[in-house]
């Protein structure tokens, strides 16, 4: 199973590369759904446990008083600035099979963090991508109620079912839509007009 999650994670950063070297030069600059992150942003952010050492990594978070999140939208934004496209696009297509995962996360927290980020990315900039539902499906698969409490996300009394793969989650008013969007209002992403579908739709997407 391991090795599978592993071939998905090579997989999705290899279609993202695809994906994002077929962008404008302006729709590197388009927003996401990230808040206050463009495209570029969210690559630098991706991208940036390949090319940044461990102590550069821990001098960053030290500069953040230990704060990760901080961290994370600083390193995003200094290195956006800092690198052209081409060299995130590099640093994305060249490390597709590169070993990181996130603290505690294992491979299924890689395949999300990358997932995720891509959909802020195709969503947010209006980019057409469906990611392929099995990936979508491991990703959900290895949500735990610890990763989802973590983005604070209020789904009292919403009950989350995809259309497009066997998956619900919670219990009450019906939110239907792909199970890539579900897993972004899972994230605590607000979603544009129109991508879900249900009583409780509004909570989440307009």
């Amino acid at each position: 199973m391991t090795e599978d999650v592993r071939a998905a994670v090579a997989a999705e950063r290899r279609d993202q590369a695809d994906l994002l070297a077929g962008l404008e030069p302006w729709q590197w600059d388009a927003p996401t759904l990230c808040d206050g992150w463009r495209v570029r942003e969210v690559v630098a952010h991706t991208t940036m446990p390949f090319r940044t050492s461990l102590a550069r990594t821990v001098l960053d978070l030290a500069k953040a008083r230990g704060s990760i999140n901080r961290m994370a939208d600083r390193t995003a934004r200094r290195d956006a600035a800092a690198l052209p496209p081409e060299r995130l696009l590099a640093a994305l297509r060249d490390n597709a099979t590169h070993p990181w995962t996130p603290p505690g996360g294992g491979p299924h927290g890689a395949l999300a963090h990358d997932v995720i980020h891509g959909l802020d990315i195709t969503v947010g900039a209006g980019l057409d991508r469906r990611v392929p539902t099995e990936r979508v499906a491991m990703v959900l698969a290895g949500m735990r109620p610890r990763n989802i409490a973590f983005f604070g996300t209020d789904l009292t009394g919403v009950e989350l079912r995809a259309t497009d793969l066997d998956w619900s989650y919670g219990a009450g008013d019906p939110v239907r839509g792909r199970a890539q969007d579900l897993l972004l209002v899972l994230c605590g992403r607000r979603l544009p007009a129109g991508r879900l579908d249900g009583p409780a739709a509004g909570r989440f997407s307009g």
